[in-house]
């Protein structure tokens, strides 16, 4: 099976369903991981000329320690929302990709990349099967990729419908979101928080809500014609 997984920033894939990426490349699947934003404005002090490229090292590195395939659309922070070169660009890449499925941040989460992303998803996953549009590269996808919301930072305002047991796979999960060490420094200056122990307090409670000691949890996009009757999660 085909996975993309479109996050807004580098380390936000390693908060919310880094251990589903790791799942789905345990069992075989080709898993790509695709962070819209550079991730330029996640820090106190350093600036995004020098940000920019040490937050696409953390997430390589975080990448080659699961062996998953990492892509950037390569937008500056907060210039994600609605624009159509945004679009084609994503939509580009699930030409390339054509995907089983897509993961992406729920449409309610805590801030405007996020938030603008799941729209863009849901618009770029139809555009890639229009044969026509002349701004979108490579052969057309037929297919409406079905997406699923991952879990809101904290999980504040989610309904879970879906979970994955990550406990097997928590460890490496944390590995991967260590190698952010901008944005454990940005995460504890900016907003006061360790996001590691916090990353580990909502897997554990998603855990205790399916049974298990650690859960990522997920919803599913219901429009037609994206719904399945398959499970896509691993």
């Amino acid at each position: 099976m085909n996975v993309l997984i479109v996050t807004a920033h580098p380390d936000d894939m390693e908060i919310l369903c880094a251990g589903t990426a790791i799942r789905y490349k345990l069992r075989g699947d080709s898993v790509t991981i695709c962070h819209a934003c550079t991730g330029s404005l996640g820090h106190m002090v350093i600036p995004p000329s020098e940000l920019v490229p040490m937050r696409w090292e953390e997430a390589e590195k975080a990448s080659k320690i699961a062996g998953l395939q990492h892509e950037t659309l390569g937008v500056p922070d907060l210039q994600v929302a609605e624009r159509d070169e945004v679009v084609c660009l994503l939509a580009s890449l699930i030409r390339d990709v054509r995907p089983d499925v897509i993961i992406t941040h729920d449409p309610n989460d805590y801030m405007p990349d996020h938030s603008d992303l799941a729209h863009l998803v849901l618009k770029s996953s139809f555009v890639a099967t229009l044969p026509h549009h002349e701004h979108v590269n490579g052969e057309c996808f037929p297919v409406v990729s079905p997406v699923f919301f991952m879990d809101t930072v904290m999980g504040v305002g989610f309904v879970p419908e879906e979970y994955v047991d990550i406990t097997d796979v928590f460890d490496t999960k944390k590995a991967m979101l260590a190698c952010h060490a901008s944005q454990v420094d940005w995460l504890r200056d900016h907003d006061g928080i360790d996001v590691i122990e916090n990353m580990r307090i909502c897997a554990q409670y998603r855990g205790l809500q399916c049974g298990k000691k650690y859960a990522e949890a997920f919803r599913v996009n219901r429009t037609w014609p994206r719904v399945t009757t398959e499970r896509l999660l691993p």
